[in-house]
């Protein structure tokens, strides 16, 4: 087994080689002076069983060049078999046409992947499951459920719990959250007046005294969490936590989310946090890294990946 890291997070890759105890690939990803991206692969993979890590996260287009450009170099170089491992898979919220003559750039970008020569997809977290289906090879998607759970275990009384879904879309991920510490469920009904703005409107279920945790996928702006902060606490909620997989925060959302009434906001490292988010008091990130190795290990070795998660 070999593994070969792209430059979109480092630093996750490195925690993923130090689980799996072995190295990284020695691998040479470089730019020319218009930007065109450069690959050459520094060791033999002829014959190999090779994961790639690599998020397609900002800059999304660049990080999925790299993506495409090492999985053609080592198809060039006779690797038996190539996993594509995207902690975080971008252009998935692109998964439908919202309105007339748009794309659906999440199939686009599959295609991209599966025609480059990868065989198969190691992913987290997708923003729509059924993405899955948008590849024509095998694809397995983690869920950083039980990284939350053991979090949430160890810093509440899950006794005192109310699991909320900041959306009627996220009402499956929260249930099975809930599930695993066995607390009630919340939602909060809101209504999107346009992309980036989200109103409030309502609560569903009981949050008066609780310690409530909003559980959502992606965070871009997060001005849905944090209006939704503020309206369970109108509504008597003792305090409010996120948990979030991918901490996109553009523009000015970490100034947001710390300012806001949050308690804190929990991301996974699938997207490599920035300067900015490692000062910031209010965001704390917690690693997948033993999830991915786990799940690369029992890839290589033809074992169960969905047994992680029973």
């Amino acid at each position: 087994m070999k593994l070969v890291a792209g430059n979109s997070n480092p630093k996750l890759a490195e925690q993923v080689s130090e689980y799996l105890d072995r190295p990284l690939t020695k691998t040479s990803v470089r730019r020319f002076a218009d930007q065109e991206i450069f690959v050459e692969i520094l060791e033999n993979v002829r014959g190999e069983d090779v994961f790639v890590l690599q998020s397609t996260s900002y800059p999304a287009n660049d990080n999925l060049m790299e993506l495409l450009i090492i999985t053609d170099a080592l198809r060039r170089s006779s690797a038996k078999r190539i996993t594509a491992v995207l902690p975080y898979f971008g252009y998935a919220r692109q998964d439908r046409r919202s309105q007339g003559r748009t794309p659906i750039s999440a199939k686009l970008v599959a295609n991209l992947i599966t025609n480059a020569g990868v065989d198969r997809v190691l992913t987290l977290d997708l923003h729509a499951g059924q993405i899955q289906g948008f590849f024509d090879i095998p694809t397995d998607n983690l869920f950083a459920a039980p990284v939350f759970v053991r979090d949430i275990k160890e810093r509440y009384v899950t006794d005192n719990v109310v699991i909320v879904s900041p959306d009627v879309g996220g009402v499956v991920r929260a249930r099975a959250l809930a599930k695993r510490i066995d607390a009630p469920l919340a939602i909060v009904d809101k209504r999107r007046e346009r992309p980036g703005e989200s109103e409030v409107m309502n609560i569903i279920g009981a949050v008066d005294g609780r310690d409530c945790i909003l559980v959502d996928d992606i965070v871009d702006s997060g001005g849905t969490l944090c209006n939704a902060a503020d309206a369970l606490l109108l509504k008597g909620a003792k305090s409010v936590t996120a948990y979030a997989t991918h901490g996109v925060l553009t523009g000015g959302a970490i100034a947001r989310i710390t300012a806001s009434q949050l308690k804190e906001m929990v991301f996974t490292n699938s997207i490599q946090p920035t300067e900015d988010f490692e000062n910031s008091p209010k965001l704390r990130w917690i690693s997948i890294a033993p999830l991915i190795g786990e799940a690369i290990s029992r890839t290589a070795a033809e074992q169960s990946v969905s047994s992680l998660f029973i």
